[in-house]
């Protein structure tokens, strides 16, 4: 028994409903497509979970966040797959995977087969077991990575309104969820063994910023330790946790968010890995001509960065999910995927968003009392990373572009006083360059690429004049001759 396809995508996530949104708007046929899915229901805007899901007035639900709204493009419901004649095959786990037979064979014994596979199986949550601590099936301990898991935070909230609870971790999840636990009046403490939160890509003073607007909203941070036990009354609920530095919390619930594992065990030995992930090419082709990888799954390689890298962010889901299909639909018009890393978020009152690379020198600007800054990274001399909170949509499409044109920085002094204003002012110089001096009055200097459409205006504009004139003496020597 057993179900053939030309293409299958495997994993339901985000990375998977915008394959097969750009699958619909490059012509697939009907009944050639199918998306094979743990998940109960049709592919959704993950980043949801963390934000609108959680909040205690008007919250999102679906169908309200199916892929694409994330990037302003239809809502693709159930409804959506079966007009374009797409097969889901959803609540269905896949055991094992033969990409030399190109056949799938699901928990419930069925061979699916394909022409072309794209993985989209994305990453699944760390759990404390991996680090030694036993707790995680407790009713009060929550992840957040999936919809069932957000049904289960939300619960849990609902419960402990006005209780304590303890976030695990500093970084996305962390963050996100501890911000929606203050708006449901919950207090909250945050642990974390890094010295200060989003540690692999917040400096320090950046950080700073943020812990101090968090710790106004009444959340305290506990730092540089771990999680090791949990306590429980006889009814086994857990009533505190017990940190490595013998400090010991109250909780009513607690919140896990340590990380995430790229779901990769079904290739391996049969598909290349790295760093974790799926190597691709450029194409988001593996070392099997007829799998695809897209999403947290994928590791691919980063132009602006010369580097091979793995990305878990919405972004580069979407990005990635249909740059591989326009490598599979249309292969001679397609280059290579030249992707420039993004990573946002929104939390209270705050929103921030970040390009590039976090190496190098950091250049700080702005007003750090205020509620607009940012900071360049300056690395071999050049920008290659970009980050800016409280901007504008301009503002942020200016340093997303001067980060992917990566100008010649001379004087970090001058970089600094300028701040924003050096963004906003190459942001529109994107034609062909050449290296020139730019100076801000200070007395220092920095080397930029001066877009050449204002010479090539100035040599038309002399060529013009120099053809008028031209014509102008021949014209006249005619009627004398």
């Amino acid at each position: 028994m057993g179900r053939a396809f030309v293409y299958v995508i495997l994993g339901g996530g985000v990375a998977a409903g915008y394959t097969a949104h750009e699958f619909v708007k490059r012509g697939v046929e009907h009944g050639e497509l199918c998306i094979i899915s743990e998940e109960p229901v049709a592919p959704y805007e993950r980043p949801a979970l963390s934000k609108g899901y959680l909040l205690p007035e008007d919250p999102a639900r679906l169908p309200a966040f199916h892929c694409c709204v994330g990037t302003n493009e239809e809502r693709l419901t159930p409804k959506w797959y079966k007009e374009h004649g797409i097969e889901l095959v959803l609540g269905t786990r896949v055991k094992s995977a033969d990409v030399r037979r190109k056949t799938l064979l699901t928990a419930t014994g069925e061979t699916i087969t394909y022409k072309i596979l794209l993985v989209a199986t994305g990453a699944r949550a760390l759990k404390l077991e991996e680090f030694g601590v036993k707790g995680s099936d407790a009713e009060s301990v929550c992840y957040l990575r999936d919809l069932a898991d957000a049904n289960r935070l939300v619960n849990v909230m609902q419960s402990s309104s006005g209780g304590n609870a303890v976030v695990i971790g500093g970084g996305y999840i962390g963050m996100e969820c501890a911000a929606s636990l203050v708006i449901n009046k919950i207090n909250v403490t945050m642990v974390f063994p890094e010295a200060h939160c989003m540690a692999r890509l917040f400096t320090p003073k950046i950080a700073s910023y943020y812990e101090e607007y968090y710790q106004a909203k009444g959340v305290k941070f506990v730092k540089g330790t771990v999680l090791t036990s949990f306590d429980f009354d006889s009814n086994q609920k857990i009533t505190a946790v017990n940190l490595r530095d013998g400090t010991k919390l109250p909780a009513d619930m607690v919140i896990v968010g340590i990380g995430i594992r790229p779901n990769t065990s079904l290739f391996e030995g049969q598909l290349t890995l790295e760093k974790g992930g799926i190597k691709v090419n450029g194409r988001m082709q593996s070392s099997n001509s007829s799998v695809y990888a897209v999403g947290d799954v994928a590791t691919f390689p980063v132009k602006i960065s010369g580097e091979t890298r793995r990305l878990e962010h919405v972004d580069s889901a979407r990005k990635s999910a249909r740059h591989a299909v326009a490598a599979i639909m249309e292969p001679e018009k397609t280059t290579d995927f030249d992707y420039l890393p993004f990573f946002y978020s929104r939390v209270f009152a705050l929103s921030w968003q970040f390009y590039g690379d976090s190496t190098g020198d950091v250049i700080h600007f702005g007003d750090f009392l205020g509620n607009s800054f940012g900071a360049y990274w300056v690395n071999n001399g050049h920008v290659v990373g970009s980050f800016l909170e409280g901007g504008t949509k301009e503002e942020y499409e200016a340093i997303a572009k001067i980060t992917r044109l990566k100008p010649e920085i001379e004087d970090l002094t001058d970089l600094e006083t300028q701040g924003l204003r050096f963004a906003l002012t190459l942001s529109c110089k994107s034609e062909p360059a050449e290296a020139v001096v730019v100076s801000s009055g200070t007395g220092s200097t920095i080397v930029v690429e001066k877009p050449l459409y204002a010479w090539h205006a100035t040599a038309g504009v002399i060529l013009a004049a120099s053809i008028a004139a031209f014509a102008y003496w021949y014209g006249r020597r005619r009627r004398r001759w």
